[in-house]
């Protein structure tokens, strides 16, 4: 498996009470709404779990206000099968807009 490579999706929740009062479960201030995500494609692993991780590591926020973490996960080749439907346009927005990432490589801020 040592070329395989694996996709990581994160969703991304924003905390619209925060902005205006607490932002807090506990008060009764807490707002929250989806917002987008990230995907990622991750090379230089051979387990799916790694990866998963790995994306983590680097995207993972969990503030009062924000909140990102990996919610969907597949290798590239089922990714791909995943984009056969979308129109080819739709389909390389997809995986160019995607963040190529490897552990052997990655610094923080070149994502």
């Amino acid at each position: 498996m040592e070329n395989t490579k694996f996709v990581v999706h994160t969703q991304v929740l924003e905390n619209y009470g925060a902005h205006a009062e607490s932002g807090k479960f506990a008060d009764g201030m807490a707002y929250w709404k989806f917002k987008g995500g990230d995907t990622y494609v991750v090379s230089g692993l051979d387990r799916m779990q790694d990866a998963v991780a790995f994306v983590a590591a680097i995207s993972m926020e969990n503030a009062i206000s924000w909140k990102e973490f990996p919610t969907h996960y597949t290798t590239y080749d089922e990714w791909m099968a995943e984009l056969a439907d979308d129109s080819e346009d739709y389909r390389e927005y997809q995986m160019e807009s995607a963040k190529q990432v490897d552990p052997r490589t990655y610094k923080k801020g070149r994502v």
